[in-house]
């Protein structure tokens, strides 16, 4: 199909309706993703995939080069589980129809223009919207936190018209590497997904896990729990021969040390113990071996 327009996907999003994140942010602004004149089917369904995954959910496509680009097979493939979200998904005719009800406006830009809204990085720009900075020092931002934002993309060919830029409040830049700057849209929408989503989880109070979900969380070992296995290392390294009692040096601080820097977990802390019997071990049986008819 070309580019023929009737297009409004089934279940139309209504500006009142809010994105669905976790409890830690699930009152934040509105946040709505826009894809103008996308040319690529299977990146509005890479993008749903990336919004997905960051928990956003609602998506409009402006002028989309297929009319049915939101159920098209290699949209649904490329969405790879995220099909409810281009389900609710909408496609409109024009930028004023996309932004209905959203207050605060970003268009996503490669290079800063000469012209229009001023640039700045997304992580850097999103903490600051959301602490309601002062409008003397960053006009761009609204006095305090906005009820809907909506974050723009341009087309993978072309970007952005400058038309579209120069209507938004800010322009988000992605520092990237300044010989080769291109990003694949889904990439881009993923990024900033991302930083948006760190930054309402800090507003919202929380904090992002420092290990993925599901993988638990390195505990370290109390101070007692360390000076025990210190402990039972120094009995095995004098029963193996390595510590000599007679001239230690530093050889327990080192190790006091280089286990302090580890911070060992307690699981970690009994497997260190387990080698230590073992060593010790291993000692009394070569003494064993080596005493007259085997006898100590």
């Amino acid at each position: 199909m070309g580019r023929g327009w009737p297009v409004a996907a089934p279940g139309r999003v209504t500006p009142e309706r809010r994105t669905r994140r976790d409890g830690a942010v699930a009152d934040a602004a509105a946040t709505r993703f826009v894809l103008i004149e996308p040319s690529h089917a299977g990146n509005v369904g890479a993008v749903a995939r990336a919004m997905h995954v960051m928990g956003f959910d609602d998506l409009v496509v402006v002028r989309p080069r297929w009319a049915d680009v939101l159920i098209r097979p290699e949209t649904l493939q490329r969405a790879s589980g995220a099909d409810h979200i281009l389900q609710c998904a909408r496609a409109v005719a024009t930028l004023d129809e996309a932004l209905e009800g959203m207050s605060h406006v970003c268009a996503t830009v490669m290079t800063a223009r000469d012209f229009g809204p001023p640039t700045r990085t997304p992580r850097a720009h999103f903490a600051a919207l959301l602490d309601g900075m002062e409008a003397a020092q960053h006009p761009e931002l609204p006095a305090r936190p906005p009820q809907g934002v909506a974050l723009l993309f341009g087309c993978e060919r072309y970007g952005m018209a400058n038309e579209d830029v120069y209507r938004c409040h800010v322009a988000l830049s992605i520092p990237t590497n300044p010989a080769f700057g291109s990003l694949n849209l889904a990439a881009a929408v993923q990024l900033i997904a991302y930083d948006w989503r760190l930054a309402l989880v800090a507003h919202a109070g929380g904090r992002p896990p420092s290990v993925p979900p599901g993988v638990p969380e390195h505990v370290p070992a109390d101070a007692a729990a360390l000076a025990g296995m210190l402990a039972h290392w120094r009995a095995a390294l004098l029963a193996i021969g390595f510590l000599d009692p007679a001239v230690p040096k530093r050889l327990m601080p080192r190790l006091q040390q280089l286990f302090g820097r580890a911070r060992p977990s307690a699981d970690e802390i009994n497997l260190l113990r387990g080698i230590a019997k073992s060593m010790q071990r291993a000692a009394a049986r070569a003494r064993n071996d080596d005493a007259p008819d085997g006898r100590a």
